[in-house]
């Protein structure tokens, strides 16, 4: 169903674009495949699917050896532990969930010279919860300036997990806080918003996600051991 899958969650894409006046083909699809096989990828890769997006660093090594043969981009969303900077900063296109300025400098130092700059998005706590990562509206310009000064990266917008809201209205909110602050910076090369997973991608898009990470809708139910 992984091909069907992709259509499906594709069109609701499309639509929201139409909906919220937004440009054809401006909002990309990340597949979320943490617990997922690598078979499952390869599925997806063969619907036409490039980016796929991973949580657990070791896991993520693994799949990125099995399929290294496949033209995939990289994505860690996941959280960011000091001991795996180095594998993410050598293994990785894109890491989402840079939450400080420590993490940022280990990323740039560990980024290796043969590579590209590594694509970053900051996590920003939009929603102001204890038990989530992230840095507050408040610090974000502060943090943006600084990192932009790191060599070996390259800062590309933000990332958001809000609380969870049932209403479509609700959920618009915190993105389109977070949208604004991006805008005050006055910054264009802050093009990427990763916003949106699948209970509230309509709500995303309505605020100007570029990027909505969607796992369940497309592999199903996430496979623990």
């Amino acid at each position: 169903m992984i091909k069907e899958n992709l259509e499906r969650v594709r069109s609701q894409i499309k639509l929201a674009e139409i909906a919220y006046h937004r440009k054809p083909g401006s909002v990309n699809l990340l597949a979320v495949s943490k617990t997922m096989p690598a078979e499952d990828i390869i599925v997806a890769y063969q619907a036409g699917q490039r980016h796929f997006g991973e949580n657990y660093c070791q896991e993520a090594l693994k799949k990125q050896q099995d399929l290294g043969a496949f033209d995939i981009t990289w994505h860690f969303i996941g959280p960011i532990q000091s001991n795996k900077t180095k594998a993410l900063a050598e293994h990785f296109d894109w890491v989402h969930s840079v939450e400080s300025l420590k993490v940022a400098r280990r990323l740039s130092e560990q980024r290796p010279d043969y590579l590209s700059p590594l694509n970053i998005c900051l996590q920003v706590n939009i929603s102001a919860e204890a038990s989530k990562s992230g840095v507050g509206l408040a610090e974000l310009s502060g943090l943006c300036s600084q990192i932009k000064e790191l060599p070996n990266l390259v800062l590309r917008g933000v990332m958001a997990i809000p609380a969870p809201e049932d209403d479509v209205e609700r959920q618009r909110m915190p993105y389109r806080l977070l949208h604004q602050a991006v805008e005050n910076l006055l910054d264009p090369s802050l093009d990427s918003f990763s916003m949106g997973m699948s209970g509230d991608l309509e709500a995303a898009i309505a605020e100007g996600s570029t990027m909505v990470r969607v796992g369940t809708a497309l592999f199903g139910a996430r496979r623990y051991r």
